[in-house]
């Protein structure tokens, strides 16, 4: 924090020689990590990828590229989180790239162990980690400081194909891609990595420096987020936790607050919108959470699950069941808390509506489905 207090007192016309001085990553120790990155882009050149995990042909690496800060020159001092993406001979569509995108990250997973360069520099798997779209995450050392390094690698489709690094793609491609995500057309792409790191990359330094000032303003002021923790019975809980770390670690702190000996179960829901299960495994930004939103926990214990009731309002709630309970006890539980009477409650499940003696067995009801609440 003492930086940042250095940063707010620095007039206007000396924030250049600020980030030179804190900020900027000096010659030596960039080429350091360079120089362990390189170890991985010569691996994924030269390692053979054969017909394995249901691909029916030979997988080489068409190009490598360096992407995120290291890639358009804007990494900061000590940044440690180096991004590849890597264009492979196996996808000659972007419906060939979703179709093997897991294959080919489980493909570099089992051949990244039999790179003895890898290794001596200490090589750590962390797995594939949940975004848009899935990576494959591991981490190396420097040779020299031993200084731990992220690299994260993304497989894509070369829709580009061998034009010019600046020139604009064929609108066919954008089209093509719109098609592969069907109801996501919205949804980011590697393949046009290298138009994105341009961008920046042959930006005036003056710019490049803000960008540098804008990414340690935000690592050291705005990164946390407020929580509310919400639970029937219970006074809400007021959390700060990091968008970007798991939400094991949330359910963790909560945890500590409460003492809560059950399975938590975190949901949320936007407006409008269906509420959602938050996996233990994946993180708030992973569900595009950067800003305070309520979540709200639920405790389970076996063999009971979760499920959402849908009011005509468009809000959901999520209730405990049990799946060889009667409907009827799940409606005693919408009368305790909405208020609503069991006499005056329809609930559904895909159009079909719920018997109060029948069990909800009976109905295929699984974990984490969506049952629809309206008035008689």
């Amino acid at each position: 924090m003492a930086l940042t207090s250095e940063l707010y007192g620095t007039a206007a016309s000396r924030l250049d020689s600020f980030v030179a001085q804190w900020l900027q990553p000096s010659r030596e120790w960039k080429d350091e990590v360079l120089e362990a990155v390189r170890t991985v882009e010569q691996f994924l050149r030269e390692e053979p990828f054969q017909r394995e995990h249901g691909l029916d042909q030979e997988v080489r690496v068409l190009k490598v590229v360096k992407v995120g800060s290291f890639g358009n020159g804007t990494a900061l001092r000590s940044s440690t989180e180096v991004e590849l993406v890597v264009f492979l001979s196996c996808f000659h569509s972007f419906q060939e790239e979703a179709k093997h995108h897991h294959a080919v990250l489980r493909l570099i997973w089992k051949k990244l162990w039999h790179c003895h360069d890898l290794v001596a520099l200490g090589l750590e798997v962390i797995g594939v980690v949940q975004g848009a779209p899935d990576a494959f995450v591991f981490t190396i050392q420097t040779m020299k400081t031993a200084e731990p390094i992220t690299v994260t690698i993304v497989p894509a489709y070369r829709a580009m194909g061998h034009s010019i690094p600046n020139s604009q793609p064929h609108p066919v491609v954008y089209e093509s891609l719109i098609e592969a995500c069907n109801s996501y057309p919205g949804n980011f792409s590697a393949s046009f990595c290298e138009l994105q790191r341009n961008f920046v990359k042959h930006q005036p330094t003056k710019l490049k420096s803000l960008l540098r000032l804008v990414k340690h303003w935000y690592l050291q002021r705005a990164r946390d987020i407020q929580v509310t923790v919400e639970q029937w019975g219970y006074p809400d809980l007021i959390l700060r936790v990091n968008p970007y770390e798991s939400i094991k670690k949330v359910k963790e702190k909560i945890r500590q607050s409460r003492g809560y000996m059950g399975l938590q179960r975190l949901s949320f829901q936007i407006p409008g919108g269906e509420r959602q299960l938050l996996s233990s495994r994946s993180s708030l930004a992973d569900f595009g959470i950067f800003s305070n939103i309520p979540i709200y926990l639920l405790e389970t214990v076996s063999p009971e699950i979760q499920v959402f009731v849908k009011n005509p309002g468009g809000e959901s709630h999520a209730y405990a069941i049990d799946p060889n309970s009667f409907i009827l006890s799940l409606k005693q539980q919408i009368q305790d808390r909405q208020g609503l009477l069991r006499k005056q409650q329809l609930l559904k499940f895909q159009g079909q509506v719920l018997q109060d003696w029948s069990a909800f067995g009976s109905y295929g009801i699984e974990d984490s489905d969506t049952l629809i609440l309206s008035k008689k």
